[in-house]
């Protein structure tokens, strides 16, 4: 099955894939090294920003990163450099960035004294992290556009690799300031982007300008899905300190745990390459068969990794985050079993809406997650203790996306013949970089 979907595949994904498995293993070095150089309080307030960082940059940059990354790879078919593609992206971009600077900016005192404990210089580092995810995912989208998937890789294996060299001179020095672990988030992804700069400079400059209405056709729907999606996976840590900002050990042992059941999201992470171009293949050309077995066997190989994980993360989460992360013991089996049955759905969500995606039902996939996130909303309000409610919004707001993703693919039984949706689309947003 997996050799089958790799040949679905442009040349080099693999290189790709070899990327995001060091970029995975750096969020775990990480997370392990500042538990055990930081107090609880200071580990908490890394959390948090973690948790901001990777909900509002991979929400609103990724899809950046897509609607580059197609109209690039529209253009190649057609024989036209990416220069002009790239000026604008740069554009949307630093616009984009702006909207959440100056948002911070109104908010920096609330974010000071609720999320890190007074201590104002994480609000600067928020900043630069976002800053550093605004660039590496414009110039990502380049080079998937242009199907340089070596590039691609080689940026997401330096930013990973950066990351666990510096946070390892961090632990050995005795760095016991969560600042300098937070500004790992700057300064990895900015080396990865001026490494493999080159390519992206010969693509700069030149050619046919590019109409605003081709990089914004899809980018609202797009921007709704990704950044809800993020909110359902990210938010929890992030709540836990607005219900109580006294709870410092829950936020950071909540943090630790989900890294850990999230295991199978970071495997997914490599097949999603291959899925949805596979997906709009069969779309495209109105092969029912086709689209219907390869959804199938998705869904049942995410299911297995999700069981798989569930009883490793049952089993053994209690242990594993206070061992590998210094986590206080705050969490237990029955904690853990929730958010393995939550990564489970959230698994089938990510599926699901691929195929919605290659049924170029963008407006479907956004309904799904907004309802979603609705429910987890829902859910947080209600009275319980603060990890409980945190722990069911996310298994319920996951379970309730991909039920109505369900649902809505339901209504659309038979995939149609789309001749008008080039499959240069498909093949670019199918790399995803979105990974913690």
């Amino acid at each position: 099955m997996i050799r089958r979907l790799l040949h679905l595949v442009p040349p080099g994904t693999l290189a790709v894939g070899a990327g995001l498995a060091l970029l995975g293993l750096a969020s775990y070095v990480h997370l392990a090294v500042a538990g055990h150089s930081l107090t609880e309080a200071d580990y908490s307030s890394l959390s948090v920003l973690w948790s901001i960082v990777f909900t509002l940059g991979i929400g609103v940059f990724m899809p950046v990163e897509q609607e580059v990354a197609r109209v690039v790879a529209a253009r190649r078919s057609q024989g036209l450099p990416p220069g002009p593609v790239l000026a604008r992206g740069a554009v949307l971009a630093a616009g984009v960035l702006a909207v959440l600077v100056v948002v911070i900016l109104a908010a920096h005192g609330p974010l000071t004294d609720r999320l890190f404990a007074g201590d104002a210089a994480m609000v600067t580092v928020l900043i630069g992290a976002l800053v550093a995810m605004a660039v590496a995912y414009t110039t990502r989208g380049v080079l998937s556009g242009l199907q340089l998937f070596p590039w691609y890789g080689t940026q997401l294996g330096v930013d990973g690799g950066l990351r666990i060299a510096m946070v390892a001179v961090l632990g050995l020095t005795g760095v016991t300031s969560p600042l300098w672990y937070g500004l790992v988030l700057v300064i990895a992804p900015l080396a990865g982007v001026l490494l493999t700069l080159p390519p992206v400079l010969r693509a700069a400059g030149g050619g046919v300008p590019v109409a605003w209405g081709a990089l914004l056709r899809g980018l609202g729907l797009l921007t709704v899905s990704s950044l809800l999606s993020q909110v359902v996976v990210n938010v929890g840590v992030i709540n836990v300190r607005l219900l109580d900002p006294s709870d410092v050990a829950t936020a950071g042992a909540l943090l630790s745990a989900l890294v850990l059941v999230r295991i199978p999201l970071f495997v997914f992470a490599s097949l999603q390459a291959s899925l949805l171009p596979g997906l709009a293949t069969s779309a495209t050309t109105g092969d029912l068969r086709a689209f219907h077995s390869l959804l199938r066997r998705a869904l049942g190989i995410v299911t297995a990794l999700g069981v798989l994980g569930a009883i490793g993360a049952i089993a053994l989460g209690p242990w594993l985050v206070g061992t590998l992360f210094d986590a206080a013991d705050v969490l237990g089996h029955g904690d853990f079993a929730w958010l393995a049955v939550a990564t489970l759905a959230y698994l089938w969500a990510m599926v699901l809406g691929q195929a919605l995606l290659a049924l170029d039902r963008h407006r479907a996939q956004a309904l799904a997650w907004t309802v979603g996130v609705a429910a987890l909303v829902a859910v947080t309000l209600t009275p319980a203790s603060v990890a409980l409610r945190v722990e069911l919004a996310y298994t319920v707001g996951s379970v309730v996306v991909a039920a109505a993703m369900a649902l809505l693919l339901r209504r659309q039984s038979r995939p149609t013949p789309t001749p008008t949706r080039s499959l240069d689309d498909a093949l670019a947003t199918g790399v995803s970089g979105g990974i913690r």
